[in-house]
């Protein structure tokens, strides 16, 4: 079986052996029990990840691997996201922090995402907020010696963030500022799309 890995612009093969599939199902079991309870997907606290929400933790995993030139763990990874969503053929991960933004195609109609496979509406207003404000507030960039980030203002002009002097407190301030667009768009203070 064969993955495709989105990371940016760039499409990756990962090559997934049907051995390992079976082999490592132990390591995936062990896997869910460290998530059953609970996980941090950006600002908010998943208290109960379903299967979609699995995988896109699995895929931030996948996602430091590649990073880290781990082929082992990026392609035992890419066996759990193949284990958990039958039919997957690609994941377009999310690389601005925003892991609830990750997204599957899956050999059906439509591709899977946490909103559409969600069976509550409260938790698909949560995931599209979450999508929502992740996508009005842009990645951390380097400009010069200083840190910067972008958000989206009413009427969809983009503005700079203040200049930080580390690449981490852009970080944690630009996480502040996506937890802030995402009460307020819970709170109905902004219109869901």
């Amino acid at each position: 079986m064969q993955l495709t890995v989105m990371v940016d612009s760039r499409a990756l093969a990962i090559n997934v052996p049907d051995d390992m599939l079976r082999e490592a199902e132990s390591f995936f079991d062990k896997m869910d029990r460290d998530m059953d309870g609970g996980w941090q997907m950006g600002p908010e606290f998943i208290e109960s990840p379903d299967r979609v929400q699995r995988c896109q933790i699995v895929a931030n995993k996948l996602l430091v691997s590649l990073s880290g030139a781990n082929e082992t763990l990026a392609t035992l990874m890419a066996a759990y996201i193949v284990a958990r969503l039958p039919g997957v053929s690609k994941v377009q991960i999310d690389t601005a922090g925003e892991m609830l933004n990750t997204q599957f195609d899956v050999e059906s109609p439509a591709p899977v995402t946490a909103t559409t496979a969600s069976s509550t509406t409260g938790g698909s207003d949560r995931r599209r907020a979450m999508a929502r404000a992740g996508q009005e507030v842009g990645s951390v960039y380097r400009s010069g010696r200083i840190w910067r980030f972008t958000v989206q203002e009413p009427g969809g002009r983009w503005a700079e963030s203040p200049p930080f002097e580390s690449e981490v407190q852009a970080q944690e301030a630009r996480l502040r500022v996506v937890k802030d667009r995402y009460e307020a768009i819970l709170q109905g203070r902004s219109r869901l799309n």
